[in-house]
């Protein structure tokens, strides 16, 4: 029995965040600023605001993956520094100023975005943007830039920077996703500040996935991703070479290819190192893989189940097992000692107002470690957004409430009021002392770090934005993650000696790391 079986008679208690995690550093239009510093590249995150729903902690458990790929392709001769605005060190620097700005730029923070080029460009900097938001909304962002990067940056930043030089700088760059992956380099994270994230080795095996969900960024108009694959070595080698005991794989789905996830588990299992991932659910048409994935250090997988409703998933167009087998298949992970963290997209055309407490209960039934939570949100030049759009259900096109924490949209069955207030009602309600206890593992030796991992990570705001503000993110939890490696180690050495591969007799270790925090 819920102890909320009613949402909508439960009032939503406000909770706390500081004005820092909401308000961007602001930019003094009279601060005088140094001169401008030929071969001198700026590359910045900028700033968006925090959901109080959701843990502070996942702001700055890896850095941005795209501006140190970025960097790694930047001359030897260009001086390249690193800037994000989400670790609350206040505004990019101005003395010396940039040559160049390059800003990444998204739709929640494209307007914070326009602001720092449009304050950088004032000042004599040559600012280029790139990033999905400038492929789905060109014109909108072309104005606020002196260059635009459409599609893959990484193959477009060396010219750009050679037309700079010799001041050819052109409009608009373009470049597909059709070149060898295995050619790219690896990130350059010598650029930055270790110790304000969980772990800066964050990496990317692959580009693409299987599934083109019409809700997903993967299906904007114009993007052409065909799934690339690194070579399993060169993925080991960087995890190896960045010296931190967990790396977090931000590909959209590591397991696309399973035959490719197992080269890779096989590169990986002799690092004794952990790491997490986002897969999706089929994954476990291969009990075997999942093995080879705990053997390789595997702790914890991102699984976008998205909905309960096989309705709702086929409407998006989602390629996945009947939702009956979601339970059987978590198991499966669970016996090899991997924690789930469950994302449920809320508001689908099939979800009625009974959706919240459906989806709580068969995520305390069955036990999922960790869980996120989004408002359908409908991204600019993506089916979703055109469908709606056609049937005049998209309410704004204020970009920055596009954070999948609001409703943008009319759903069907509720009204967009009610759609917010239950999804910050499921938030409140996971993440409950009562919840959070329903949600322990079986195995009374895993409880203790079970529970540390869900009040550090998802009850601890205030904890993680001091960690934050004083740079004290890795300081802190590496002894921590560093514990779970070795907990790990041991937990899948004794996992090898086992022979039968469809009964596990090994206890799962409890970890403090969850996928996707």
């Amino acid at each position: 029995m819920s102890d909320h079986p009613d949402p909508f008679r439960t009032a939503i208690r406000k909770r706390w965040i500081p004005r820092e995690m909401m308000t961007p550093p602001a930019l003094d239009s009279g601060e005088p600023c140094g001169a401008v510093e030929p071969h001198y590249t700026l590359l910045i995150n900028p700033f968006y605001p925090k959901d109080a729903n959701a843990s502070f902690g996942k702001h700055v458990l890896t850095p941005t993956l795209a501006l140190t790929s970025f960097a790694a392709t930047t001359p030897a001769h260009w001086r390249v520094q690193y800037w994000d605005e989400n670790l609350l060190h206040g505004r990019p620097p101005i003395r010396p100023m940039p040559q160049v700005v390059g800003i990444t730029v998204h739709l929640t923070f494209a307007k914070r975005a326009y602001e720092l080029a449009d304050w950088y460009r004032a000042r004599g900097a040559k600012v280029i943007f790139g990033g999905l938001h400038v492929l789905s909304c060109p014109d909108e962002c072309a104005p606020h830039a002196d260059a635009l990067a459409l599609g893959d940056g990484v193959q477009l930043w060396p010219r750009i920077l050679r037309d700079i030089e010799a001041g050819t700088l052109q409009g608009r760059y373009a470049a597909t996703y059709e070149n060898d992956y295995c050619d790219d380099p690896a990130p350059r994270r010598s650029i930055l500040p270790r110790r304000s994230f969980l772990t800066t080795t964050s990496l990317i095996a692959t580009r693409g996935c299987h599934n083109r969900c019409g809700f997903c960024y993967l299906a904007t108009d114009g993007l052409r991703m065909p799934y690339r694959m690194k070579r399993p070595q060169q993925i080991a080698s960087e995890f190896l070479e960045n010296g931190e005991p967990y790396a977090v794989f931000i590909d959209n789905n590591l397991g696309s290819r399973r035959d490719y996830l197992h080269a890779l588990c096989n590169a990986l299992r002799p690092l004794n190192k952990i790491w997490s991932a986002a897969v999706t659910i089929d994954v476990t048409d291969d009990r075997s893989l999942i093995r080879a994935m705990a053997l390789a250090g595997c702790t914890g997988v991102f699984i976008g189940f998205e909905s309960l409703s096989d309705d709702n998933l086929a409407d998006a167009h989602k390629k996945t097992p009947k939702t009956a087998d979601y339970a059987r298949r978590v198991r499966m992970l669970h016996d090899y000692g991997i924690q789930v963290n469950g994302s449920f997209v809320l508001g689908f055309d099939h979800d009625r107002k009974d959706v919240f407490v459906r989806t709580a209960d068969w995520i305390e039934e069955n036990r999922l470690e960790c869980a996120t939570f989004h408002i359908l949100t409908p991204y600019p030049a993506t089916p979703l957004f055109q469908q709606m759009e056609a049937q005049r259900r998209i309410l704004h096109r204020d970009w920055t409430l596009y954070d999948t924490g609001h409703a943008v949209f009319q759903p069907k069955h509720m009204s967009p009021e009610e759609l917010e207030h239950g999804y910050a009602w499921i938030y409140q309600r996971l993440f409950s002392h009562s919840s959070i206890w329903r949600r322990r593992p079986l195995q009374w030796q895993t409880v203790p770090l079970y529970l540390a991992m869900s009040y550090l990570y998802k009850r601890s705001n205030r904890f993680w934005h001091l960690l934050i503000k004083h740079d004290l993110v890795n300081p802190v939890w590496r002894p921590l993650v560093e514990m779970t490696r070795w907990r790990h180690v041991r937990y899948r050495r004794r996992l090898a000696l086992e022979t039968n591969q469809t009964e596990i007799v090994t206890s799962a270790p409890g970890q403090v790391v969850s996928a996707g925090v």
